[in-house]
């Protein structure tokens, strides 16, 4: 496992799904700030370039949904969708500027897109953030180009790939099955995952026991009901995601594992 200060938490990691949003506000300045005003030091995120190569912190590939602007982020360069507002208010934030807004958090940031590779990597290098970056994307293809460019190494979780090989791998009889997930999971520090998938279970007491055989993570999303969150975390998965910071930082507390 890549061993850098990302992953340096003495318990379960508390990760604020695109920060802490009650008023629509998500992936927004606000929202990062109000998880961190919780004590929230892990925030997660998505990334999408501009046309002409900055990256933005925004999940959507149009900014239709959540701004009062229309249209696809990567065919309208930053001074058009720096226009933009979210929930009619609120500016789509540069990742580059929460890195350095936020010194001291450790992002998990998903590329969205492939012509989000090259802008993600020149804007970790320039903040030399590698020791507080989980890099991850849905696409094993994207998430492998930009840890090719990388000049150092950053943890990272595996693709949607990789996930479906873990989970077939660690379905294996016992004397194969660390052989098999550490094969699946080679180049993958961890599974960050929902609790299934398309009606497969994904989040097991096996998945679990497998991953950590293998010295893999195990973090789960998006989990906002705290019955279910004491119920994750009894089965022993190292971190959880969820969009009600509030409540995942009530059930760590309630359980002495929250730092």
């Amino acid at each position: 496992m890549t061993r850098t200060a990302y992953l340096d938490h003495p318990g379960p990691i508390p990760l604020a799904h695109r920060g802490f949003d009650r008023d629509g506000l998500e992936n927004s300045m606000p929202a990062f700030q109000a998880a961190v005003d919780l004590g929230f030091s892990y925030l997660e995120t998505d990334v999408h370039a501009t046309s002409d190569g900055v990256l933005v912190a925004f999940h959507d590939e149009s900014l239709d949904r959540v701004t009062d602007s229309v249209g696809t982020v990567a065919s309208m360069p930053w001074a058009h969708v720096s226009q933009a507002r979210i929930g009619g208010v609120e500016e789509i934030p540069r990742l580059e500027v929460m890195l350095h807004t936020w010194p001291e958090a450790r992002f998990n940031i998903d590329i969205k897109a492939s012509a989000a590779i090259g802008p993600l990597v020149r804007v970790i290098e320039r903040a030399r953030a590698h020791d507080r970056v989980c890099v991850t994307s849905f696409s094993d293809t994207r998430r492998r180009q930009a840890l090719r460019r990388l000049t150092r190494p950053v943890v990272t979780s595996a693709g949607q790939i990789t996930t479906a090989r873990f989970r077939a791998a660690s379905q294996a009889a016992a004397r194969s099955r660390r052989t098999l997930v550490s094969w699946a999971m080679r180049d993958a520090d961890g599974l960050q995952v929902p609790v299934s998938f398309r009606g497969l279970p994904v989040v097991t007491d096996r998945t679990v026991a497998a991953a950590h055989a293998a010295g893999k993570f195990v973090h789960v999303w998006t989990v906002n009901d705290p019955a279910e969150m004491h119920r994750l975390l009894d089965l022993g998965v190292d971190g959880l995601v969820s969009d009600r910071a509030d409540l995942l930082k009530q059930v760590l507390t309630e359980r002495g594992q929250w730092v």
